[in-house]
């Protein structure tokens, strides 16, 4: 004991002071650790304290094992601190993992109600058109179905006409085949342009008795018409352009190509033709 205080004040030379520091430095840390005990667990940077630096030789066991005990505690608070300190953000990284996989479903889900609306917009439409097409084509099929009627009716009409020209320019062939006389050839050729000219006037509704209108035609040989003039008006527009209408109608009268050039050129090249609502005359 005696070596050792000679020791002490051979380095030293003021033993108290260098216990009285050692003690002051336990009080600190234990005062420290103990309010770092107590304190609310928050995650706070433990500020070491400045460690005055005292040169001992041979310090008490127990105050070295203290230190050691204190020194490790608070090496494990330190660590349990930065465990912390690491936990936290890996937390963090895991709720935000979460929250963009939760984000990610999210948005899956909505990309896949968008595709199933657009696929039932899709397959609304696709119908629809169908349906439309459907409707065009009976619509279509119905026009055809009636232009042909037409078209037959049409043609079954111009088959009527052609035949009852037909049998008149037989009659007629057969009248003038029968007739001897120039004034039975010019009477049948006459009425056979009468008849044909009555059977395609259309009087107008403005058409009155009184009313007279006389054309003056010019005809081929071939009975083909070459022109119509009305000569004497009417007095009404509707009733002269019928009666014009009429004569060009009824051309050409090819029945008169039969008869004699003479007899044509003489009676029928060029010919009166007297409209009245109560009956054509010549």
């Amino acid at each position: 004991m005696h070596n050792t205080l000679d020791n002490v004040v051979i380095y030293n030379g003021y033993p108290v002071s260098i216990v009285a520091a050692v003690s002051f430095h336990c009080m600190v840390l234990t005062a420290l650790v103990y309010f770092q005990a107590n304190r609310a667990p928050q995650v706070l940077n433990l500020v070491q304290p400045t460690v005055v630096k005292a040169l001992l030789i041979d310090v008490n066991p127990q105050v070295r094992n203290a230190q050691n005990l204190e020194r490790q505690r608070l090496e494990r608070l330190d660590q349990q601190r930065q465990t912390r300190e690491e936990e936290l953000p890996r937390e963090s990284e895991a709720e935000r993992e979460l929250e963009r996989e939760r984000a990610a479903a999210e948005e899956r889900a909505r990309q896949q109600a968008q595709e199933r609306q657009r696929q039932v917009d899709v397959d609304a439409l696709r119908q629809q058109q169908q349906a439309d097409a459907e409707r065009q084509a009976r619509l279509e099929a119905e026009r055809v179905r009636q232009e042909q009627t037409r078209a037959q009716e049409e043609q079954a009409r111009l088959r009527q006409i052609d035949e009852a020209r037909e049998q008149e320019r037989q009659r007629q062939q057969a009248a003038q085949e029968l007739a001897i006389t120039e004034f039975e050839l010019v009477q049948s050729g006459t009425a056979l342009i009468q008849q044909l000219v009555q059977e395609t006037w259309s009087r107008p509704p403005s058409a009155r008795n009184g009313m007279r209108a006389i054309l003056q035609i010019r005809m081929l040989p071939t009975g083909e018409l070459v022109s119509a003039t009305i000569t004497e008006s009417s007095g009404d527009a509707a009733f002269d352009r019928s009666a014009e209408n009429a004569v060009y109608r009824a051309a050409p009268f090819r029945e008169l190509q039969t008869l004699p050039i003479n007899l044509f050129n003489r009676n029928f090249r060029t010919l009166s033709l007297i409209f009245q609502p109560e009956d054509l005359l010549f």
